[in-house]
């Protein structure tokens, strides 16, 4: 079980967060308990499905589900695909494009269903931003992706997808974001595969994605690319003020 302030919500939102994850129903008076001496106003709670015991704690306790969140994993010794899109590009991102992936990520998550947008209390608008933060992180930070894939498509970053290893094992998809006219056309499916490639090159044995339980458009991409489902997460969101 974790728990701890976040920071960046706080600067985010200006409301004093806090975020719980891999905690089983016992551990729930210590996350109340923890909220209640550092006076949190808002809990974020991860926890696994497989115990339906824990959500129902949750909910008596006033926490308010906000989205489920799915991963999918795929064994990449099996698994072999091109990726060809005429007239597209798929390259690393480069010194000085950080501006040009956060304006693809502000068109592709605008209104995204995440549990952040779920939760009416919370400003829709900085809820964007945090999509647009994340990107711009991810080609900045290390710590936050390793690397940035761009599809480039006449000389103009249209799409991006951000990579991490995140064991010996295993290799992870984090944040995908294709601008919107160009949805439609196969780049995501060339983003998940070169970011199978990444994943391989790197010596790892799978690679993992995850998304909300309801963004099936992209759950069909895995699937025929041999992904397989994982695990599942519900998020909650409880207020004290």
């Amino acid at each position: 079980m974790q728990i701890k302030l976040s920071d960046i919500d706080e600067r985010r939102f200006g409301i004093r967060t806090a975020k719980a994850t891999d905690f089983d129903r016992h551990d729930i008076p210590y996350l109340f308990s923890f909220c209640a001496s550092e006076r949190v106003e808002l809990l974020i709670a991860r926890c696994s499905t497989l115990d339906i015991s824990v959500c129902q704690e949750m909910e008596k306790r006033g926490c308010r589900l906000m989205d489920t969140l799915v991963y999918y994993s795929n064994d990449l010794g099996k698994n072999t695909f091109s990726a060809n899109l005429e007239g597209f590009t798929i390259r690393n991102v480069r010194p000085g494009e950080e501006d040009a992936v956060r304006r693809i990520a502000s068109d592709a998550f605008r209104g995204y269903s995440g549990h952040y947008h779920s939760d009416a209390r919370l400003d829709q608008h900085k809820c964007d931003e945090i999509y647009e933060d994340w990107a711009y992180r991810s080609c900045v930070h290390k710590e936050v992706a390793e690397d940035v894939l761009v599809a480039e498509f006449k000389g103009a970053i249209i799409a991006f997808a951000t990579l991490r290893i995140v064991s010996p094992e295993e290799g992870e998809g984090v944040l995908f974001g294709v601008a919107r006219a160009f949805q439609g056309q196969g780049i995501y499916r060339g983003l998940i595969i070169n970011g199978m490639r990444w994943c391989a090159s790197r010596g790892v044995l799978k690679m993992t994605v995850s998304t909300q339980i309801t963004n099936i458009a992209v759950q069909k991409v895995w699937a025929r690319l041999g992904f397989e489902p994982l695990s599942s997460f519900y998020t909650f969101h409880r207020w004290f003020t």
